[in-house]
């Protein structure tokens, strides 16, 4: 008798191109880039590979969409979302508005001239961009290299232009000149991308098994038994290391960055 070949069953509602983006999502959190075919894709959605393709047109479309749809409510996040890490929030809760752009920079050399309240504020921003943009690729380790890609081969691409820009305009804001601009958005934004991605493929090495408390106890051992004469501050701090939080190193980052824009732009403020 012969038997029947298993098909997969067919979805009877419409397929979107959200839902396309929604389950992509999924499949790179779960398996990676690698793990993301259209066959896979084709067979979690319970279709046929010419749905998907009315909706995206390669596997190329459907990284770019994937990112923008993780990275977009990021850069409308206001410091009280970035208090939190990712996830941390009521899923339920209405997400709050977007903070008011930067206003337009004068034809001098001078970002706006803000009041130091807003100062404050545009750095506040930053650091929920920033955060944002660290719980984000810590929930979703493939976005740190589509971001780093995006960055170097297409850097008009969908998404890394409104992070430059977001950033840009808090720079603006808090009145760097118009001529370090560009050097000191640049700083930032390489800061941000680089830490946030270096800590996600810290846990990626480790693996989804490891233990971090076991992995920095045995380095911070491993510091102290170096010899002193050759490695005096690197034994000093092994401590320090053994107890520290990833997401307060990287927010201390941050605020050095800013320091550091603010001593040198803004000496007197």
């Amino acid at each position: 008798m012969a038997t029947r070949e298993r098909r997969t069953p067919r979805r009877t509602d419409a397929l979107s191109r959200e839902r396309i983006v929604e389950a992509a999502i999924e499949l790179l959190d779960t398996a990676g880039e690698d793990g993301l075919t259209f066959r896979v894709l084709t067979e979690r959605l319970s279709t046929g590979p010419g749905a998907i393709y009315w909706h995206v047109a390669n596997k190329g479309e459907l990284l770019a969409a994937a990112t923008e749809a993780v990275v977009g409510p990021v850069l409308t996040a206001t410091p009280a979302d970035s208090a939190e890490p990712a996830g941390a929030a009521n899923p339920t809760e209405q997400a709050a508005p977007a903070a008011p752009a930067a206003p337009a920079a004068p034809a001098g050399s001078t970002g706006p001239g803000a009041p130091s309240g807003d100062k404050e504020s545009a750095q506040d921003a930053i650091r929920a961009v920033a955060l944002g943009l660290f719980d984000a690729i810590d929930e979703h380790p493939w976005l740190a290299l589509q971001l780093t890609t995006q960055l170097s081969r297409s850097p008009w691409g969908s998404v890394t232009p409104r992070i430059f820009e977001r950033l840009g305009q808090q720079v603006c804001a808090l009145g760097v000149p118009k001529n370090s601009w560009f050097m000191t958005t640049s700083a930032l934004m390489h800061y941000i991308l680089g830490a946030a991605g270096q800590n996600s493929a810290n846990a990626r090495v480790l693996g989804p098994d490891a233990n971090r408390t076991e992995f920095l106890g045995e380095t911070a051992k491993a510091w102290t038994e170096l010899d002193p004469e050759n490695y005096p501050f690197t034994r000093a701090v092994a401590d320090q290391m053994r107890d520290h939080d990833d997401r307060e190193q990287f927010l201390a980052g941050v605020n050095l960055v800013l320091a550091g824009i603010t001593s040198l732009h803004l000496p007197n403020q």
